[in-house]
């Protein structure tokens, strides 16, 4: 597994472009603007949980195939521990797929259906030498079952299409338990799974984090779920990094009025009103509207949006020691460091 070199950043993503052509030439009609200089940090001296929530459309998947090195950047640079993913020769890539662990939305389309779930974990165990004899093996198999709360005689012998999505998604952690990477990568992973299994999940990634020191990227598109998860957050719109900083002060204060629509936009647990009254007619979808390279976001559906907004991308704006938002409400506080 790599280790810190230097005191670098665990994760370093900085101003990531990702354009998808389907000319292969300048920026045309065709080309779709994925990621616009997204940039995100996580440092390795404590395990970490951030969750990047937008809607769909908003870049939030593509970020993380990015991370992942299955999809190229077309700008930009991601590294681990200082060393940029996509000059890695081949002994630092097997480390880095090693420690940097995706869990992804489907949990029908993960396994080969003719493989029982024994031999998806066995085979973790001999690629990366886990265990020096098969009763070793094994135990430690049945302790990685275990640790996602799932009993070692339900799933073993078993083929995927026997088990429930939530139960696939659990063979997916344990999986990772066994590798004891540095990173997770989840894309939606509970998206597909009964909801009384939702926080089952969501309580197994907290305590990888708190027992493992495993830090996660999770993606989603609920607030509820990001919230559950706490940590810090990450707001996307479109393919920009809106807002971010600690959960409570995001969710709680959020500055940008995208995420304040977001907000709003979230049933209130009272019956009898179920959506908030600040909601409007301008919490629509992102990708229904267009918009400049060189303005924001959300001029078409902003209830504060002034002229500035319409010619000028605004920069990121320093909140507090924790909470940073791009949106020019907020000019006349300190730019945030790039």
């Amino acid at each position: 597994m790599t280790s810190r070199s230097n005191g670098a950043p665990l994760l370093e993503v900085a101003h990531v472009r990702k354009v998808f052509s389907n000319t292969g030439g300048l920026l045309s009609a065709q080309d779709v603007v994925a990621l616009d200089d997204v940039s995100l940090m996580l440092q390795g001296d404590e395990a970490k949980l951030l969750t990047i929530v937008g809607e769909s459309g908003s870049g939030k998947s593509t970020l993380a195939r990015c991370i992942l090195g299955l999809t190229p950047i077309t700008e930009g640079s991601i590294r681990y521990c200082g060393q940029e993913i996509s000059q890695m020769n081949r002994a630092a890539l097997h480390a880095y797929r090693r420690a940097v662990q995706p869990v992804f939305q489907d949990p029908y389309a993960t396994y080969n259906p003719f493989y029982r779930i024994d031999r998806v974990l066995n085979m973790i165990v001999r690629k990366f030498k886990l265990a020096s004899s098969t009763g070793e093996a094994t135990k430690l198999i049945d302790e990685a079952l275990r640790a996602v709360d799932l009993r070692p005689h339900d799933v073993l012998g078993r083929y995927p299409h026997q088990l429930s999505g939530g139960e696939r998604q659990r063979i997916m952690l344990a999986r990772i338990y066994l590798m004891k990477p540095r990173l997770i990568i989840a894309d939606e992973p509970i998206s597909m799974i009964d909801a009384a299994l939702r926080a089952l999940f969501l309580n197994i990634l907290i305590d990888f984090r708190d027992e493992l020191g495993i830090s996660c990227i999770f993606i989603t598109h609920n607030l509820a779920t990001a919230y559950y998860l706490g940590g810090e957050i990450m707001v996307m719109c479109r393919g920009r990094s809106i807002e971010e900083g600690a959960m409570d002060s995001v969710v709680k204060e959020p500055s940008h009025p995208y995420t304040q629509l977001l907000i709003d936009s979230v049933p209130s647990q009272d019956p009898r009103n179920r959506w908030n009254s600040k909601r409007t007619t301008n919490a629509v979808e992102a990708s229904e509207l267009t918009f400049s390279a060189n303005a924001c976001v959300i001029v078409e559906r902003c209830p504060h949006v002034m002229d500035i907004c319409r010619n000028s991308r605004p920069p990121e704006y320093v909140i507090n020691d924790q909470h940073t938002t791009a949106c020019f409400l907020y000019d006349d506080h300190k730019v945030a460091a790039n």
